[in-house]
């Protein structure tokens, strides 16, 4: 493009070095209002989104009218979770290849003696989510805006996230997440969208053209607010919709109330309302966290189904096509109130009859399951449920009687049965079961892994998959490649780039080229250098925010993930016990030497969990400070776990610990992360483990554990966990060096709930795996010492982990579930 031509475009969508450093100049000075030698690296970064924004608008515009044109069914994805991580280095690495945008706006910045490394380090993470739930439902948004399927993603604008996490004493303390603090520049207002959402008040019947209606009264009501951010696909071709809601009241301000002087009266109004986009995941151990967890879940999808119903209408369509028009997907339980408002809607606010409306809602909603946890699977008090949404319960029990009028056909006699596919949980207090309700109101129901699928359609789902063999597939989970190797790891990506074309970003079936190279000890020697790249980088980090220093060249062994019993950080934490003693009993002890790294949140009320967390820090504390350890061993835990911190986090890792009791992680997606970096697997059978396995091959995976079946069977048994303690020496030391308070300042108390757990009960079997999983450590220990087999195992797990991009994923929900062209 000549000079001329260029200087013609809009500066808002030209993306020259000129253009770029004009526009970014324009958006500093008018729009966050700072001259550039007074701004700071927060208002350079506000500057920067707003120019990159202005260029994702035109694709958001232009694919909004193509998928118009093309008239396909378009993908609402309901999630209470979207955890997009920074989304700056991301747009700017979307809108096109990285030596073009990125390096353009790069030399923009060069040239204004700024720096695009520190404006990208100074995004805040949106606090739109919690872990593997927001950020799949965030990877699929990537995939379909690059895959060009229409469609918007649905949830609430969250003011405060989950919440940040610091370590004090060693002890998990949550602190508010302000992540709008300074504004969302990705974001827009859209008060245009903007609908009523009711609670409470009754219902009352009347008579219209001859037929019962009825009429919901609440007593009262809040309005949703949309908030929309464009999410760009790779190669800035398409951009897609994701719109939040954010609750407002219906009337701001109480004057009359605020004149009699009740001042804080004159408010409530504002602060019960705006309390429900308030917090991500509110405690709900109380009986008011409870409460308010119902209102959001039922506040954003009675938003998202009212603006879809609009779209169909103001589009020229009518509501009886509505199924043809959208597809929505329940991204687990917490959408599910979804299935009886749209039938309030169709019935009650549109007047369709019970029949006709059933059979667009059950042909609008599609059901992922992400849980083989019985206790997991949300369920609702009746007498709170009737309290916030009198004619959902109406509406629930009719489709109930229903459904169960079509059991009875088909079991007869089968009370039991009956009675466990109810959507009404009728033993001790009753309760409303939200995955039944998705599996009654859906047209598919899926796991998220071969394993989970199968499990699921023989356990918690079993009755159904009785009934409905035909709703029920697999989808296994996938993540981005864009974001998780090309951007977060460049010394990877570019070795990639270099090796088999910048090609793989769209078919990462092409990193199987890389096999070829695998036993090419030039090829080993770039492979190694990169990753070495990465642990240096890590390492920094780790010394400028936590003042550790790691040993880049040791093995990095990292567990990053929600911290839970059955995730088994304490399975991981007694072997790193075990080997501090085996060191201290063997100063000639061969082992490589050893950086363990452990990242995750605890819920808030999850005692046990905080505990880990705890246990974690006391261990690293002494073996961190020992002489006789502190250089053939490292402990640490990296607080605030994130999109942002995983970024850096696995391109580091040598070895990925994914030690799940087997038969209870769905699937996972940071085992697909971790591999896709190079990293080793350590794992059990356990969700999307037995693919990657099944993927990469047994010889580049490391297997330990008890399957599916065993476990069951211990269980059967009576597993007593003290005959694995007395059984192992090891295992019996390690718990004893814990009890006498080695690790709590002498206080044998301190940890005793932790050491009873194990003792007495041990429900995730970690004395019954710990033996078999010391045993696989070795084998770990002695690869990592081979250099060149552990680098050609590292290539062959990347080269083979294609199957595990959101593309495919999002390709097979498109074709199987939600039948739109890709």
């Amino acid at each position: 493009m000549s000079d001329i031509a260029e200087r013609a475009l809009h500066t808002r969508t030209a993306r020259s070095v000129e253009a770029l450093q004009r526009s970014f100049i324009d958006n500093l000075y008018y729009v966050v209002g700072k001259p550039i030698e007074e701004s700071s690296t927060t208002d350079q970064y506000l500057a920067l989104a707003h120019t990159i924004r202005d260029r994702l608008l035109a694709r958001l515009m232009t694919s909004n009218q193509q998928y118009r044109r093309a008239g396909n069914r378009t993908v609402a994805y309901l999630s209470a979770e979207f955890l997009l991580g920074p989304q700056l280095g991301n747009n700017i690495f979307n809108l096109d290849l990285w030596e073009n945008t990125w390096a353009n706006t790069q030399q923009a910045l060069d040239n204004l003696g700024l720096s695009l490394d520190a404006i990208l380090e100074a995004e805040p993470e949106p606090g739109l989510g919690n872990g593997g739930l927001g950020r799949l439902a965030a990877c699929y948004l990537d995939s379909m805006a690059t895959l060009g399927v229409s469609s918007i993603g649905y949830g609430i604008r969250y003011e405060y996230g989950i919440f940040d996490q610091q370590i004090q004493d060693g002890w998990q303390v949550e602190v508010a997440d302000n992540w709008l603090r300074n504004g969302n520049p990705w974001e827009f207002q859209n008060r245009s969208r903007s609908y009523p959402v009711g609670f409470g008040g009754h219902t009352q019947t009347y008579i219209k053209d001859g037929r019962e209606h009825k009429q919901w009264i609440p007593s009262n009501t809040i309005i949703g607010v949309a908030y929309d951010t464009p999410i760009l696909g790779y190669g800035g071709q398409h951009a897609n919709l994701l719109r939040l809601w954010k609750s407002e009241p219906s009337n701001t301000f109480d004057f009359q109330a605020f004149n009699h002087g009740d001042y804080y009266g004159a408010v409530d109004e504002l602060v019960a309302a705006e309390n429900i986009s308030k917090v991500l995941y509110p405690n709900d151990e109380p009986e008011d966290g409870k409460r308010l967890r119902l209102k959001q879940q039922y506040f954003f999808v009675s938003c998202s189904l009212q603006d879809m119903l609009r779209m169909v209408v103001e589009e020229g369509g009518v509501v009886h096509n509505f199924a043809s028009r959208f597809v929505a997907q329940l991204n687990d339980t917490h959408p599910a109130i979804g299935i009886p408002e749209l039938m309030r809607l169709l019935v009650d606010a549109h007047s369709l009859n019970w029949d006709e409306a059933w059979e667009i809602t059950r042909h609008t909603f599609a059901y992922t399951n992400h849980t083989l946890l019985p206790e997991a699977l949300e369920t609702w008090s009746l007498p709170l449920f009737r309290e916030l949404l009198p004619r959902h319960m109406e509406i629930i029990f009719e489709i109930n009687a229903r459904f169960l009028d079509e059991v009875r056909t088909e079991v007869i006699d089968d009370v039991a049965k009956i009675s466990r596919v109810s959507i009404i949980e009728e033993s001790g207090s009753k309760r409303v079961r939200m995955a039944n309700l998705a599996c009654v109101g859906s047209f598919a129901i899926n796991g998220v892994a071969r394993m989970h699928s199968e499990l699921l359609k023989c356990t918690v789902l079993r009755d159904f998959n009785d009934l409905w063999p035909e709703k029920f597939s697999n989808k296994t989970n996938g993540v981005t490649p864009r974001r998780f190797m090309a951007m977060s790891n460049r010394p990877l990506g570019m070795l990639l780039d270099e090796t088999i074309s910048e090609g793989w970003l769209l078919n990462p079936d092409k990193l199987k080229a890389l096999e070829q190279f695998a036993d090419d000890s030039a090829f080993q020697d770039k492979w190694a250098a990169a990753k070495r790249a990465s642990k240096v980088r890590f390492s920094g980090y780790l010394q400028e925010t936590l003042g550790i220093a790691v040993d880049p060249d040791s093995l990095f062994d990292v567990q990053a993930k929600r911290i839970h019993e059955y995730k088994r950080q304490h399975l991981n934490l007694l072997h790193v016990i075990s080997m501090y003693l085996r060191i201290k009993h063997d100063p000639h002890f061969d082992g490589p030497p050893r950086t363990f790294i452990f990242s995750g949140k605890a819920a808030p009320a999850y005692r046990m969990a905080k505990l880990i967390i705890k246990l974690i820090n006391a261990v690293a504390d002494v073996v961190n400070h020992d002489p006789h350890t502190r250089d053939r061993l490292k402990v640490v835990f990296v607080p605030n776990m994130s999109v942002k911190l995983g970024q850096r986090l696995y391109p580091a890792a040598d070895l990925s610990e994914q030690i799940s009791t087997a038969g209870m992680e769905a699937s996972g997606t940071g085992n697909m992360k971790f591999s896709m970096n190079g990293a080793l697997t350590i794992g059990t059978l356990d969700g999307a483990n037995v693919e990657i396995r099944d993927a990469v091959g047994g010889d580049n995976f490391f297997l330990f554990g008890r399957t599916v079946e065993e476990v069951l069977a211990l269980k059967a048994q009576g597993y007593r966990s003290r005959d694995f303690i007395d059984a192992q020496p090891l295992l019996h030391e390690s718990l004893q060096l814990v009890a006498s308070g080695f690790f709590s300042h002498w206080n044998a108390e301190f940890f005793w709930s932790f050491l009873d757990n194990l003792w007495n009960a041990d429900p995730y079997l970690v004395c019954a795996d710990f033996g078999d999983y010391l045993n696989c450590h070795e084998n770990v220990g002695v690869e990592y010492k081979n250099s060149t087999a552990w680098c050609r195992k590292s290539i062959l797990n990347v080269s083979r982990i294609g199957y595990f991009s959101s593309d495919r994923s999002v390709r097979e929900y498109c074709t199987d579930i939600w039948q739109v062209p890709v």
